[in-house]
């Protein structure tokens, strides 16, 4: 598979759960998962493999730094979800995030989100798992074992985790350096917020 047809996928979900009522993260996973299953056990491992390597891609401070504006604080595994709720948005939006993080200021759920005061726009944490529920779901395996091992298998010895060049460290406690790195997303979480 490749980068296009990994985006097709995504973008047909998306337009997919558009149409479906009920909550939009859910709506999109579940769309997801059935776009995945009516492919083959070949084409999930080729998609889990173009998902790493864009969730990899931006593990980088500035990223997190929009994350932990947007949840209010992100820790590593909100982090996942944040990098896998970047991938949901689609190939627009994550390209946006991955050139300049402070673009997410412009995202409508954002947006929203710092009107609201909530802490949960653009972390979708079952992204993560989608190629393996459509996996379990071909192959009728419950317990998932089967996809991480034949995944393991496909994608060949680890060369490490993730990348070792996050960007340049910084304080994400500390307002002036938020204002400095990410100004529009600190305009909406931190002046608003007697920060």
């Amino acid at each position: 598979m490749n980068i296009e047809d990994f985006w097709t996928i995504i973008e047909t979900a998306r337009t997919d759960a558009a149409s479906a009522s009920g909550d939009p993260d859910e709506a999109f996973v579940s769309a997801l998962v059935d776009r995945l299953a009516a492919t083959s056990k070949q084409t999930i491992l080729e998609y889990h493999q173009c998902f790493d390597q864009l969730h990899a891609a931006i593990y980088r401070w500035d990223v997190w730094a929009a994350g932990y504006l947007i949840g209010g604080g992100c820790s590593d595994d909100a982090f996942m979800d944040f990098r896998a709720g970047l991938i949901a948005q689609g190939r627009m939006w994550y390209d946006r995030a991955a050139t300049a993080p402070d673009a997410l200021a412009g995202h409508p759920e954002v947006v929203a989100a710092a009107a609201e005061g909530s802490d949960e726009a653009l972390f979708y944490e079952t992204v993560n798992y989608a190629a393996s529920y459509a996996y379990e779901r071909i192959n009728g395996d419950e317990d998932n074992c089967s996809f991480y091992d034949d995944y393991d298998q496909f994608r060949g010895p680890r060369t490490g985790g993730e990348p070792t060049d996050m960007g340049e460290s910084f304080d994400f406690d500390d307002a002036s350096e938020m204002h400095a790195r990410l100004p529009r997303l600190a305009h909406l979480f931190l002046d608003h917020s007697g920060n």
